[in-house]
């Protein structure tokens, strides 16, 4: 049988994660795919859960009812504990983020354009040169046109938004249109924390998502960011979704790979996480995007690293502009159990 553009694709996605695995900084252990490692079934992977379709419960799974109390005493002082225990209804989540082949089911169903297609540009992740000088803090982002959730990078980029990669360059307003014709919501940030701890401990402000073994268990930048990424865990930038090991719900990629919205409007105290500020970049390229409120995202992303930004965590909580699109947020899915879903 003669080969398809797919099987290429997944031997030259493996071929790289080799070539990653062997040139890793010495005295970590290589990451080796194997015939069982999940990192394989994730580049197999279409995008859409079995049984896909609006109205169901594909692709999700449930969380049982409990109680959490949000923070850490082992965070940024923006993390410190909220002392409110919060009581938790059972909820069904998305397994994991939801991904580009689910939303342009969504698109060729209802015909949806996102605000970063209306707006014509979006806010885009750019590794400057090491040879700038007079770079500053952020210089990172830049303000693309034609930029959106097909061409995450915009169009002069050769890189594509995959099936099985995290949907990303969507606001609020866009993944709740999603939620709403799937019959869902957004989580709340109590929610997102409580799913995303797994029924485990907290993890510690210094410590890198690693097994004992020393390698990645997340999708997050190694190296000094924005300069040198060692590509330790196999990916320059987004991964497909599932392809790290699953938390105690069975839940992949609640750490790493693309921050998630939540529903909830960002209060408290905050410190800047260290990857700039993309709204900032915005602004000063003229964006027609408004100042909207600022939401809490959670669960970092891949440009998160241990000289910046740091909040690949639980707890970890940021600030996000409800109208900002932008090339490392995504989003996952809720349905509250004996709840119709709710949506703005």
């Amino acid at each position: 049988m003669k080969p398809g553009a797919q099987d290429f694709n997944l031997l030259a996605a493996c071929c790289v994660l080799l070539v990653f695995s062997c040139a890793i900084v010495p005295g970590s252990a290589a990451r080796i795919p194997t015939a069982d490692d999940p990192t394989v079934a994730c580049l197999r992977s279409r995008g859409l859960p079995e049984g896909f379709a609006p109205r169901t419960k594909s692709g999700m799974t449930l969380v049982p009812a409990g109680s959490v109390v949000l923070g850490s005493q082992g965070g940024y002082a923006d993390e410190a504990p909220s002392g409110e225990r919060i009581v938790i209804a059972a909820f069904w989540i998305d397994r994991t983020e939801v991904t580009n082949a689910q939303f342009s089911e969504f698109v060729k169903a209802t015909g949806y354009v996102t605000d970063a297609e209306r707006e014509g540009a979006s806010a885009v992740f750019k590794a400057p040169k090491k040879s700038d000088r007079s770079r500053r803090d952020g210089d990172w982002w830049q303000w693309i046109q034609g930029a959106n959730w097909r061409m995450p990078e915009g169009p002069s980029s050769a890189a594509r938004a995959q099936p099985n990669e995290p949907v990303v360059q969507v606001t609020q307003h866009d993944a709740l249109a999603y939620a709403k014709w799937m019959g869902r919501d957004l989580p709340s940030e109590a929610e997102w924390e409580y799913a995303a701890a797994g029924g485990g401990r907290q993890e510690l402000v210094d410590r890198q998502p690693r097994d004992p073994k020393g390698r990645p268990v997340a999708n997050y930048w190694q190296g000094i960011f924005p300069d040198v990424n060692t590509k330790e865990d196999g990916f320059v930038a987004l991964a497909p979704v599932g392809c790290f090991p699953k938390n105690g719900y069975g839940l992949a990629d609640m750490i790493g790979n693309a921050w998630e919205l939540t529903r909830d409007r960002y209060t408290g105290g905050h410190q800047a996480h260290g990857n700039g500020d993309p709204w900032q970049t915005a602004k000063s390229a003229g964006a027609k995007t408004h100042d909207s409120e600022r939401l809490v995202i959670k669960g970092g992303s891949f440009l998160c690293a241990e000289n910046y930004c740091m909040r690949y965590r639980v707890t970890a909580r940021e600030a996000q502009e409800a109208d900002l699109a932008t090339s490392h947020v995504g989003f996952r899915t809720v349905l509250r159990v004996g709840a119709a879903p709710s949506a703005r």
